[in-house]
């Protein structure tokens, strides 16, 4: 048995980008362990969704706890930061968000996690967060340096195939399911993922789409059922959310791992 720690930002983003290599090796007999950045303070809800006196958070941190159960993961804790909102907005500034943390003293408290885990693997994020969002990069920064400290072996950056994304979404114009209008622009220079070249890990996880969707819905705070995320058809869930994709330095170049816990 070995044991992987997963990384994230805020609750519910571990059912997203890592929920399927989660369950993958819990059910393969690993320990898994979800460390989260902050308590998602800044999220939206709608009115009355919460109990009288009850703080948004409070409501994340349930909701991470079932997420975790449905994923596997026997331990969950939270490194104590706050949700520091989109990039630009003046949260950003406020002192004890995410953003605003010192990155040598969060890798310490990450690298503690580690350290008791004997964790043989660890998941990030990619440099640029998947999309830009401050607490995603942060997680980045501060992960890559807890790894460095805690001697953790093997450290992957979650992330997106851009390359396949605007493939299929150029598919699904042709195919009529989707408007030409409503195509992104590619070329403008925002980054949402990484090319499928620098790419080093593609992970199948079709087996586990069940678990990322029921770790989805158990978010119900930020995640409802007529969201994006829950209202999709099957086939195009699978399509969306039966690959993970990630980057560990010193592999590649190209695709040359299919399973983050191999050989351990």
């Amino acid at each position: 048995m070995a044991t992987l720690v997963s990384f994230h930002a805020h609750p519910d983003d571990e059912c997203i980008v890592a929920g399927g290599v989660m369950r993958k090796a819990f059910e393969e007999g690993h320990r898994v362990v979800l460390v989260v950045a902050t308590r998602g303070e800044v999220g939206e809800v709608p009115d009355g969704f919460l109990d009288e006196g009850e703080e948004l958070w409070q409501r994340r941190v349930q909701e991470t706890h079932a997420s975790a159960e449905v994923l596997g993961a026997k331990r969950v804790e939270f490194l104590g930061y706050t949700d520091s909102g989109m990039m630009g907005e003046p949260r950003n500034d406020v002192p004890g968000t995410f953003w605003q943390a010192d990155v040598e003293e969060a890798a310490q408290r990450l690298a503690e996690i580690l350290r008791e885990e004997q964790a043989d693997v660890l998941t990030v994020y990619d440099d640029n967060g998947g999309y830009g969002h401050p607490d995603h990069i942060q997680v980045h920064r501060v992960g890559m340096r807890a790894a460095e400290l805690a001697g953790t072996p093997r450290v992957y950056e979650a992330t997106s195939n851009s390359d396949e994304m605007r493939r299929g979404m150029e598919e699904a114009v042709r195919t009529g399911q989707m408007k030409a209008e409503d195509l992104p622009d590619f070329e403008d220079g925002t980054e949402f993922g990484k090319p499928e070249a620098i790419l080093t890990a593609r992970v199948d996880v079709a087996a586990y789409l069940p678990h990322k969707r029921a770790a989805m819905r158990a978010h119900a705070s930020q995640i409802s059922e007529d969201s994006f995320f829950l209202a999709m058809p099957d086939e195009g869930f699978a399509q969306a959310f039966g690959v993970e994709w990630f980057i560990r330095a010193g592999q590649g170049p190209g695709i040359t791992e299919t399973d983050l816990m191999a050989g351990l």
